[in-house]
């Protein structure tokens, strides 16, 4: 399974980007994904999730109202679109995906296991 990520870059505050996830190697309607993200020295962090039915989605509480995630079957693509960006937002951003189908969304970074290469988003003016 691979797992490419895109859209980053530079954003001034309050600016908005879309983050893409193509995965390949695996069908992946079947399965939830996931959008982590990581500053410097700090930990992996949840940012948001979808459901493999793409009925429910969860967001950490610092990006609730702001982003969206949203994914495309047909695309076997998962994207995150990022408004009113805050340079507290800066990371580089990873999607990832379980290794089992039908698993509940976790915001534990541990339980996935599939990872994007990370796409580095800096909000900054």
């Amino acid at each position: 399974v691979q797992l490419q990520a895109s859209g980053g870059g530079w954003v001034q505050p309050g600016g908005s980007l879309r983050l893409s996830c193509a995965a390949s190697g695996r069908t992946f309607s079947r399965y939830q994904m996931a959008w982590f993200r990581q500053a410097p020295g700090e930990e992996k962090q949840f940012v948001a999730g979808i459901t493999w039915t793409g009925n429910q989605r969860f967001y950490s509480d610092s990006v609730n109202g702001r982003f969206a995630i949203s994914r495309d079957d047909a695309k076997n693509t998962v994207y995150l679109e990022m408004n009113s960006l805050k340079p507290e937002d800066t990371a580089v951003y990873y999607c990832a995906l379980p290794n089992e189908r039908y698993a509940s969304v976790s915001k534990n970074y541990r339980a996935y296991y599939h990872w994007g290469q990370g796409t580095l988003v800096t909000v900054s003016s």
